[in-house]
C-alpha cells in the first residue's frame, strides 16, 4: 500500500470514464466510518447521480478490510442523550438508504471483512463481489443494540427472515462461502481475480440503457419493500416504449452491434 493510500481521510472519489469509485480510506482502523464521513458520502452520492456521464458506481475500501462499521465510540458518546442517539442512528441510516436509492447501478467491491453497520452499507448496493477470505458479522445483539428498522428490513428482503435472524440474533461471524450461500455475496472470487470480476460487471452495467436500468432498479426496490408505486412503474414502462433508448437498442440488435446509449 502506498503512503497516500495508508493516510486516513474521508471517503475519496475516483472517476474513470463512465465509472465512479468511492473508496473508504481509513485503513489503519479497517475503514471504520466517522461522523464526518457520512456527510461526505451523501455529497458524493449526489455528485455521482447528477453526472449523466457516470453509468455505474463501485464502493470499496482501502487495505485489508472493506469496513469495520460505524465508530462505536461515537455511538457510545451519543448514548448519553436519547435525542443525540436518535440523531446519530438516523444519520447513518440516511446514508445507507440513500445508497440503496441511488439511480445508477452500484457494486460493492468487498476487498476483505465487513462488520457491523457496514454489512448494511454493502447490502444496500445492487451487487456485492467479495474475495474468498471475506467474513462478516452483525454484533448488534452482543452490543445491546436494536438495529434500525430499515436495516433489518433490508436484511429480510435480501437474505430472508431465517438468515436475518441468524445473523442478527446470534451475532456469529460467517465466512465468504456462507456469505455466498445465503445470497449476501453476488459472487466470490480469489483476491487476485477481484478487480477483473468487478471490471467485468461494471462494463456490462455501464453499457446498458441508463434510463431503463434506473427505472427498473427503482421498481425492484419498491417491490422488495412492499411499497410499489404501480402508477409510476406503469408510466416508466410506457415512456420506455417510445423513448430513444429502445429505438437504439432495437436498431443495434438488428445491426448485430453493441448499442450506444
Amino acid at each position: 500500500m502506498s503512503e497516500a493510500e495508508s493516510a486516513a481521510s474521508p471517503p475519496v472519489l475516483e472517476l474513470n470514464g463512465a465509472r465512479a469509485t468511492i473508496r473508504l480510506n481509513r485503513p489503519k482502523h479497517l475503514n471504520r466510518l466517522q461522523a464526518d464521513d457520512l456527510d461526505v458520502l451523501l455529497k458524493l452520492f449526489d455528485r455521482i447521480e447528477a453526472d449523466p456521464a457516470i453509468r455505474v458506481m463501485v464502493l470499496t475500501g482501502t487495505g485489508r478490510a472493506f469496513s469495520a462499521g460505524y465508530d462505536l465510540n461515537s455511538v457510545a458518546e451519543r448514548a448519553v442523550s436519547t435525542v443525540e442517539q436518535s440523531s446519530a442512528g438516523s444519520a447513518f441510516e440516511a446514508v445507507v438508504n440513500r445508497l440503496e436509492d441511488i439511480g445508477v447501478p452500484s457494486i460493492c467491491r468487498l476487498n476483505g471483512g465487513v462488520y457491523g453497520g457496514s454489512t448494511d452499507l454493502a447490502l444496500a448496493c445492487d451487487f456485492r463481489i467479495g474475495i474468498d477470505t471475506s467474513e462478516m458479522f452483525m454484533p448488534a445483539a452482543r452490543l445491546g443494540l436494536h438495529y434500525y428498522k430499515s436495516g433489518i428490513a433490508r436484511y429480510v428482503a435480501r437474505l430472508g427472515a431465517d438468515n436475518a435472524k441468524k445473523l442478527f440474533l446470534t451475532a456469529e461471524k460467517i465466512g465468504a462461502a456462507e456469505m455466498l450461500r445465503i445470497g449476501y455475496l453476488t459472487a466470490m472470487v480469489p483476491a487476485e481475480a477481484l478487480d477483473e470480476e468487478v471490471d467485468r460487471l461494471a462494463a456490462i452495467l455501464a453499457g446498458n440503457a441508463p434510463a431503463a436500468m434506473r427505472g427498473m432498479k427503482r421498481t425492484i426496490n419498491e417491490f422488495a419493500r412492499g411499497k410499489l408505486d404501480e402508477e409510476a412503474a406503469d408510466r416508466r414502462h410506457r415512456e420506455s416504449m417510445r423513448g430513444a433508448e429502445i429505438k437504439e437498442g432495437i436498431r443495434a440488435f438488428s445491426e448485430k452491434r453493441p448499442p450506444k446509449f
